[in-house]
């Protein structure tokens, strides 16, 4: 018979309140209020992160591809947590070496999820000694030796 939500002249605030309440049956929006991802996320949150390489790997890609896709293990400075970067480039492994100092970024993935035939690896490197990772590898630019 009677409306579950309260009307009337005076009932604003309590529509307020209401709408306040069910918004937390919401999954994205209590991982939101609750910042789940920053204090999950070995970015804290931020888009791109600095880090130095800790050794080369190769990680097999998924069926039905028959590859081995060139990551590199990476410590971020922030951090501390270690995470392994996926190298995209036709010898951009050639260009990476140990201790060097790179910047990652996510890969693209689905909700911050790996990429296509590659698992487990969620980013990618883009900068290596404050260059360019694509222009290392289409040899525009050389390494700066530090």
């Amino acid at each position: 018979m009677g409306s579950k939500s309260p009307v009337g002249e005076f009932a604003a605030r309590k529509l307020i309140l209401k709408r306040k309440k069910f918004r937390w049956s919401s999954y994205y929006y209590k991982r939101r209020m609750l910042r789940l991802k920053e204090k999950k996320d070995p970015l804290m949150g931020a888009p791109m992160a600095r880090g130095v390489v800790l050794e080369k790997v190769g990680v097999e890609s998924k069926q039905p591809n028959s590859a081995i896709r060139k990551c590199v293990r990476v410590q971020l400075i922030k951090s501390g947590k270690v995470v392994t970067a996926f190298l995209p480039g036709d010898g951009a492994l050639n260009v990476v070496d140990e201790h060097d100092e790179v910047i990652i970024e996510g890969i693209g993935g689905a909700r911050g999820r790996s990429m296509g035939d590659i698992p487990g690896v969620r980013y990618k490197v883009i900068m290596v000694n404050g260059v360019s990772l694509k222009d290392l590898v289409l040899g525009r630019k050389e390494k700066p030796m530090r």
